[in-house]
């Protein structure tokens, strides 16, 4: 059964599975966070389904000719996302990933499913936090003769990267595509002053102040 996507239903899942917890978290930046994202939590169908639906929805007004998931994460939510687009949206895409080590056997390579060469390829993926995994992949595909139209994510931190922009600012800006976010820390804060929670919303606005991008 296919579900509708919206960004509260998404939050109150992820902090129902505990994919989003509020406290005090240390990042790998060093920076203490009020609160952590880990979509690897997203284990069940129903989960993986609303999640997709997300990609999906915003995937059903652009070009696209093939979904692409980065190993290891991506590789279910590639999947997802195709057959949700397909069940919800009537749109028969194409979806592929990578390998993190070459096969040396059997067809070989580090590409697996659908050809991207010369196609459309949209990129989706849990958080870009700094960057670098998603720069690998997109040089992967530029090898491999793709256009690169774009990047979904689940979450988009809304904080700087090593300079004014966020990690996010920084691959549009690079690249000159759009990326798009299903949650952003501006729908946390929102959802968080909604439930009156009072000392966490504080505790989000002062990491916003800190490390928030202008």
């Amino acid at each position: 059964m296919s579900q509708v996507f919206s960004t509260t239903a998404l939050i109150e899942l992820a902090i129902a599975k505990q994919v989003l917890k509020f406290g005090s978290f240390t990042l790998k930046s060093g920076r203490v966070s009020p609160y952590f994202f880990n979509a690897g939590l997203l284990d069940d169908g129903h989960s993986i389904n609303l999640l997709a639906a997300g990609y999906a929805a915003v995937l059903a007004s652009q070009q696209v000719d093939v979904v692409f998931g980065p190993a290891y994460k991506g590789i279910a939510l590639c999947a997802a996302t195709a057959d949700a687009m397909y069940r919800n949206h009537n749109s028969n895409v194409a979806w592929g990933y990578n390998r993190k080590e070459a096969k040396s056997h059997g067809e070989g390579g580090n590409m697996v499913g659908a050809s991207v060469s010369g196609k459309r390829v949209w990129i989706v993926d849990d958080v870009i936090t700094a960057g670098t995994a998603i720069r690998e992949v997109i040089t992967l595909l530029q090898q491999q003769g793709a256009i690169i139209a774009g990047i979904v994510v689940a979450l988009d931190r809304q904080e700087k990267g090593q300079g004014a922009l966020s990690a996010i600012g920084e691959l549009q800006q690079e690249y000159n595509i759009p990326v798009h976010a299903l949650i952003t820390l501006d729908h946390l804060i929102a959802y968080v002053e909604q439930q009156g929670q009072h000392a966490q919303l504080a505790s989000m606005h002062d990491y916003r102040a800190q490390y928030g991008i202008a």
